[in-house]
Parts: C-alpha cells; sequence; structure tokens
C-alpha cells in the first residue's frame, strides 16, 4: 500500500512542477502497487488513451500521459500542503474535534465554491482554474492516507464516493479512478460501496446527471467511457469484484415504473459491461431478459385490463411518438419531463394508464430492438459452433425465464427469430419443447406452456421446413396417443382438470394443421394449383401417412377434446377438414352442444388453469375449456418487429372456403391500429377471417 501512494504522490509533484523531463503515467500498473501479475489485458488498459508519443504542444485530446498535458501547476498549494490538512483534520476528528474533518468532507465532495478575489485574480488570471484543479491534489494526497479511512472515517468517504467526477477533465477522471483502487486496496469493506456508486450511474443518460459546474459539457460517449474504464480497471485487479457486481446489477437495475430512458440507459452499460467481463456474460443476459419479461407480463395486463377506446389512444400515443423520433435527444429528454410533470399534476386516470402502456410498450421496443441487434453478428454462421453455443443460452433463458410466464407477448421473439436461422437451431428448440412437454416431472401448466411453444413455433415458424413440420406432428401424435391409452381407462367424459395435458396436445395439433396444412399433404390431383388455395377445396387430397388416423383416433375418443378445445380453432379446424374431404366433424360438433361439461368436473378448477382465465361463471362452460394459448402470433412492437417481420406465417384466406357468404382478401382488412395492439392473441381474429 506504502508502494502505491508513493507512486501516486510522486507523479503528481512532479506535475505542480514545471515538466521539463518526460514523466511516467500515474495509472501505470505494477506488481507492487496491485499486488498483480501484468498481463496482455494490463498492457492493453494502460496503452487505451495514453499514448505519450506526442509532441506537447500539439493540442490534442486530453489523455492520461502527464508529458501530454500543457499546465504546469495542478493547483496553488502543493501535495505536501495537502497531506498535512488532511492528517491534521483526521487527527482531530480521531480526538472528536470534527470541524476540519467536517471542511475537508465538503472539499472533497466537490460542491465547495471558491469566492476569488479581484486583485489575486488580476495578479494571476489562471488562479480560477488553479483552484478548480486543486480537487487533483487532494485525491492524490488521500491516497497516502487511505489505511485510516476505516469506519471511523465513514463519512469521509461517502463524502468522496459522492464527488461528481465524470463530468470533470480527462486527467481528473484517471486520478479517482487511481483512488478507487487505493481506497479498495487498504480498505476491502469499501469494495460494494465503491461499486455500487459506479453502478448507479448505469441509468444517467442526460449530460445534466454528470455536468459539473465551470467545466466544458462532457458528451455521454466519453461519459460512459470513463465510467467503464473505471469499472474495468476494479474488475480486473480485484478478482472478487465480480460477485459483488452480480448482485449491484440486480439491486440497482432501474424499477419497472421508471422512465423509458432510464431502462435504455441501464441496459446499455450492462451490454457494454458484457463485452469486458465474460464471467458476468450469463447473469447480464438472464437479468435482462428476466426484467423484460415483468415489463411484457404488466404490459399485456394492463392492455387486458383497456376497452377499445384506450388502446386506441395507446396506439396514438405511440405514433406520435414514432412521429417525433427524429427530434434531438435533449428536445425529447424535455418531452419527457414535460409528460412526468403534467401526469403527477393530472387527476386524469385514464391519461396515466395510457401514458403508463405507452412507456411499457416503448421499453420493450428498444430494449428488444438492442438485444436482436446483439445477438445478430453471432449467428452470422448459424452453422457454427459459437451459434450453438449462444443459441443454448438462449433456451437456458427460454426455459427458466420466459417458459413460465404465460403472459409474456414479445420477448420469446428473440428465440423465435434466431431458433429459425438453420435446421440444427430448429431442431434443438423443437427437441427442447418436447422434452419439457413430456417429462414427467415437470408441473402440468409448463407441459402445456412447452406443447403450446413447439405448436406455435411449427406453425407460425416461416422458415420452419415443411419435412420438420410433419416430423413433429408425427411425435405429437405419438404421444397423443400414449396419453389417450393412459386416460381413457378412467375417463367418463370430457374434463380438463384431469385431462388438461392432452388437451392442450390436441390444440396444439389441430391449430399446426390450420397453418401448415399444405405441408401435411402427401399429393394432390393435378388440377391444384399450389399457389391457388381455392383449388384444393373439395378435392381427393393424400395426405401424410398418419396423420388422419392420428387426428381420428384422438378426436372420436371418450374424451372429446373438441367440447373442450378453443371453440375458435376447433370451428376453424371443422371448417378446413370438412372443404379439404380431410374429416366431417361437424355431426360430433352439433352433439357436443347437448353437452354439459360441469356432468364431467371431477372438482373446482386447479391444475389445468395454467392457459386459461381465472374469472369465470359457473353458468358458463367456457371456464371449462382451454385458451388458445399460442405465444408466437404476430409481433406487434413497431421498432423491432423488423427483426422478424419475414420470420412469421401470416393467416392466409382461402377465397370460398365458406360458400355462400363475402371472402374476406387481407387480414390487414381489420384495421391497422387495432392490430398495433392486438392483445388477445391474433388468432382469434385470423382464423375467423375466412368468412
Amino acid at each position: 500500500m506504502q508502494a502505491a501512494t508513493s507512486v501516486l504522490t510522486h507523479a503528481t509533484q512532479a506535475v505542480v512542477k514545471q515538466v521539463t523531463t518526460p514523466l511516467k503515467p500515474i495509472l501505470k500498473a505494477s506488481s507492487s502497487v496491485l499486488g498483480t501479475r501484468k498481463t496482455r489485458e494490463d498492457a492493453e488498459l494502460e496503452d487505451e488513451s495514453m499514448d505519450g508519443s506526442q509532441s506537447p504542444r500539439k493540442r490534442q485530446r486530453v489523455e492520461f500521459d502527464l508529458n501530454n498535458i500543457e499546465i504546469h501547476e495542478i493547483g496553488v498549494r502543493s501535495v505536501d500542503d495537502v497531506k498535512q490538512e488532511i492528517r491534521k483534520a483526521l487527527d482531530e476528528h480521531d480526538r472528536g474535534e470534527d470541524e476540519e474533518y467536517d471542511v475537508l468532507k465538503e472539499t472533497l465532495s466537490g460542491k465547495q465554491k471558491f469566492l476569488y478575489d479581484d486583485e489575486d485574480e488580476d495578479a494571476d488570471p489562471t488562479l480560477p482554474e488553479k483552484r478548480r484543479q486543486e480537487l487533483k491534489v487532494y485525491l492524490v494526497a488521500l491516497s497516502s492516507f487511505t489505511p485510516r479511512l476505516g469506519r471511523s472515517a465513514s463519512g469521509l468517504v461517502k463524502s468522496v464516493l459522492q464527488c461528481q467526477w465524470i463530468g470533470r477533465d480527462e486527467q481528473f477522471a484517471r486520478i479517482y479512478t487511481q483512488f478507487l483502487a487505493s481506497l479498495v486496496s487498504a480498505q476491502g469493506s469499501c469494495l460494494t460501496q465503491v461499486l455500487s456508486t459506479i453502478v448507479e450511474k448505469f441509468s444517467h443518460s442526460r449530460s445534466s446527471d454528470w455536468a459539473v459546474a465551470n467545466f466544458p459539457p462532457v458528451p455521454r460517449e466519453v461519459a460512459q467511457e470513463r465510467l467503464h474504464f473505471a469499472l474495468r480497471y476494479l474488475l480486473r485487479i480485484f478478482p472478487a469484484a465480480k460477485s459483488v457486481l452480480t448482485h449491484l446489477i440486480g439491486s440497482k437495475y432501474p424499477y419497472h415504473d421508471d422512465s423509458k430512458r432510464m431502462h435504455l440507459a441501464y441496459v446499455h452499460n450492462l451490454l457494454r459491461l458484457r463485452t469486458y467481463s465474460p464471467a458476468l456474460q450469463n447473469d447480464i443476459m438472464d437479468l435482462i431478459v428476466s426484467r423484460l419479461v415483468k415489463i411484457d407480463v404488466e404490459m399485456q395486463m394492463d392492455l387486458e385490463d383497456m376497452d377499445d377506446r384506450l388502446t386506441t389512444m395507446v396506439a396514438m400515443a405511440l405514433k406520435s411518438s414514432q412521429a417525433n423520433a427524429n427530434q434531438e435527444e435533449e428536445d425529447s429528454d424535455d418531452d419527457d419531463d414535460r409528460d412526468s410533470v403534467s401526469s403527477e399534476g393530472s387527476e386524469d386516470d385514464e391519461y396515466t394508464r395510457v401514458k403508463t402502456a405507452k412507456e411499457s410498450i416503448e421499453k420493450m421496443d428498444f430494449i428488444l430492438d438492442a438485444l436482436f441487434e446483439l445477438y445478430t453478428p453471432l449467428f452470422s454462421d448459424p452453422r457454427s459452433d459459437q451459434a450453438m453455443e449462444v443459441f443454448g443460452d438462449l433456451l437456458s433463458e427460454f426455459s427458466n425465464i420466459i417458459l413460465p410466464n404465460l403472459k409474456s407477448r414479445h420477448t420469446q421473439f428473440l428465440i423465435f427469430h434466431f431458433g429459425q436461422l438453420s435446421e440444427e437451431l430448429v431442431d434443438a428448440f423443437c427437441g427442447t419443447c418436447i422434452n419439457i412437454a413430456f417429462e414427467s416431472q415437470r408441473p402440468p401448466v409448463l407441459q402445456q406452456a412447452a406443447s403450446a411453444y413447439l405448436a406455435s413455433f411449427v406453425a407460425r415458424g416461416a422458415h420452419v421446413p415443411g419435412h420438420i413440420v410433419v416430423k413433429i406432428f408425427e411425435v405429437l401424435g405419438y404421444h397423443l396417443d400414449q396419453m389417450r391409452i393412459l386416460y381413457e381407462a378412467s375417463c367418463r367424459g370430457p374434463d380438463v382438470r384431469r385431462y388438461a395435458p392432452f388437451y392442450a396436445l390436441m390444440q396444439a395439433l389441430m391449430y399446426i394443421f390450420c397453418f401448415r396444412w399444405q405441408d401435411l399433404i402427401g399429393s394432390v390431383p393435378d388440377d391444384v394449383d399450389k399457389d391457388d388455395l381455392s383449388t384444393y377445396l373439395d378435392q381427393d387430397i393424400e395426405w401424410e401417412a398418419e396423420i388422419k388416423d392420428i387426428m381420428r383416433r384422438n378426436i372420436y375418443s371418450k374424451l372429446n377434446p373438441l367440447k373442450v378445445c378453443s371453440p375458435v380453432i376447433v370451428e376453424q379446424f371443422a371448417n378446413l377438414a370438412h372443404r379439404f374431404r380431410f374429416m366431417y366433424v361437424y355431426p360430433l360438433l352439433e352433439s357436443n352442444k347437448r353437452v354439459r361439461l360441469s356432468q364431467y368436473s371431477a372438482g373446482a378448477y386447479s391444475s389445468g388453469g395454467g392457459l386459461r382465465d381465472l374469472s369465470f361463471d359457473m353458468n358458463d362452460e367456457s371456464w371449462q375449456q382451454l385458451d388458445s394459448y399460442f405465444p408466437f402470433d404476430p409481433y406487434q412492437l413497431p421498432i423491432s418487429k423488423r427483426w422478424v417481420e419475414q420470420d412469421y406465417l401470416q393467416w392466409r384466406p382461402i377465397p370460398g372456403l365458406n360458400s355462400g357468404e363475402q371472402d374476406e382478401s387481407d387480414e390487414d382488412d381489420l384495421g391497422e391500429e387495432d392490430e398495433e395492439l392486438q392483445e388477445d392473441t391474433a388468432t382469434d381474429d385470423e382464423l375467423g377471417e375466412d368468412d
């Protein structure tokens, strides 16, 4: 520790004198200073912004090589003078006399204002600047006393950590970083406190957050560079910092109702931290995804509670925000501030709800856009080992974070997009869903959710090959048969509580059939035009082996799935099956109208509830039916949707499917505003467009 402080002191004393010989950078590490071996990474960090080869006369960007700094004095006082002042203040503080100690705290906080004498300024016009720079001398001098900055001096340490160091000059930022390292070296208990003050700045995004009076404005890029230089430096020389930081990045994450600006800044800084701390990469991504899912779920719940008028207001607010997207960032910050003020003073609950929903959607949109951009280069070769490794991390986040949250609406599209880039990735995702869906130790709600994800992925994935669609259909059909055989022995009739996994799987197969029926066809008559869907109607189509038998065996079983599955999906399947001469189930649907589910219900609603609405009327049988839960229905976020627009199959209406009624030509006819915020899954509307 003495070696560390002496290096720092001698370097600064050299600055106080006129520069006549080359000086060593203050932050140049040595094994004697930090107790670590110098590695290639160390050398790279020293060389970063510290090249001393330039002429001292050239006014380049101020680097932390003292040869490049033109001023020959840091302040009006020497390091020894300041040391005496600090020693006196600490000694008196130990004796219970805090007058000098309190003055020292005020000075080191950087908040002290100097009163200049006009005569002194006339005699030396550089005096104000020297006094502003004098805080550097205090930091250098204080580094000699870090062994004394224990619990009794916690107030002084707190004052130093409150100093606004990012908004000053480059040299000050480097001196401050070195002081933090010296402090932690002498007082290991300060590590959490030091890292906490750095992580707290992750959510800062405006220049006013780090500005210091009488110093030139510091651009955001420079401020973030200084912040991460300090953090990277501390992570390198203190291995214990990684475990501490893992906890801090979670505890300091903005609350869900904090501004969009804070969330975006925090995520941006986390992603930057990820680039130089490989050990934290998985923790960082798990944190971002988990908080993203939380916003996603809360946003869905808020929108579901809104009527059509309020959702239209949200859509209009989003469009207005996008129209102003080209304004300067500072202008948009001011607008956000005005919104915050007006909302605080407003008694209009509707305004608050609309504003909250709009901000949640924008947070989701911008953060997901950043994640898509982050991952895309890693999948430049989707068959590479790197792509498979990264996708493995995504699958882990999907299984542990996304899948259990049944209200998630957009976060899962990360896996949907990247999972279609190669057949190997398709197989990896489908295999994960199958394993979860049919592992007996999994909770039924997760099994049903996995079935829904698998069906939605296969049905909606535009880049999922047809032969994989057939294979998945057969695999699901096999497991469906196994469930039917197991359940039929004790079955008295349809009961969603007892047989929820069976019904979820049956609904998944019908959903796949509705979207991918062309891939399930073995051959068609010669007069069928594959580009004209109407030519498939009323034809003798040959289907892939087992497809018909799988559906027939299970539809006409004692479990009676058409009575329990979502009526919207059942109706569309029945219509398609009839017109394609696949199966005629209308007589069964008619007889089901006379079946009351309550007579077969074994008890109160419980285990099958993961995919259904909890609010039900005992006189309404809909609570005993499955909801149309399919998580890859169309993606609606306005900015990030560019990544997935070509990834999913839209519902394609078939002209003439419902003979005698007017055809609907395009799902866009539903209206753009309603489509953008369609928070019931798009399945209900899309599957009903062939009228």
